[in-house]
């Protein structure tokens, strides 16, 4: 496996957990409707993740579409995540998000 590839997995990894953890904190807030958009995509990035980790790792045929998705999701994850300047969690998972979408698109490039 080329050590890019071995990159994305790891940063899919990072980024999967991470997603899970502002998930599960997202719904421990007292005003979760503020919330909706930022726990809906954490679920996306966290399932893309996922998905990406295991393509890659097995060098499947779509791997490459699937990390050009992974970018995407990512990124929006990332910008949803961001908004939230007062939870930590959210602004952790803004940073694994939008460290996972550069990796995803420097493969793809």
């Amino acid at each position: 496996m080329n050590p890019e590839l071995a990159t994305v997995i790891e940063k899919a990894h990072e980024c999967q957990q991470v997603c899970n953890m502002c998930f599960d904190a997202c719904l421990k807030e007292d005003d979760v409707k503020m919330l909706v958009d930022c726990i809906q995509l954490d679920r996306e990035c966290a399932d893309i993740c996922a998905m990406v980790a295991t393509f890659a790792s097995r060098e499947g045929a779509v791997t490459t579409d699937l990390i050009s998705l992974c970018a995407t999701i990512c990124q929006a994850c990332g910008k949803e995540c961001e908004k939230h300047t007062h939870m930590e969690h959210c602004q952790k998972c803004a940073e694994a998000c939008f460290e996972c979408a550069r990796v995803c698109r420097e493969y793809v490039a």
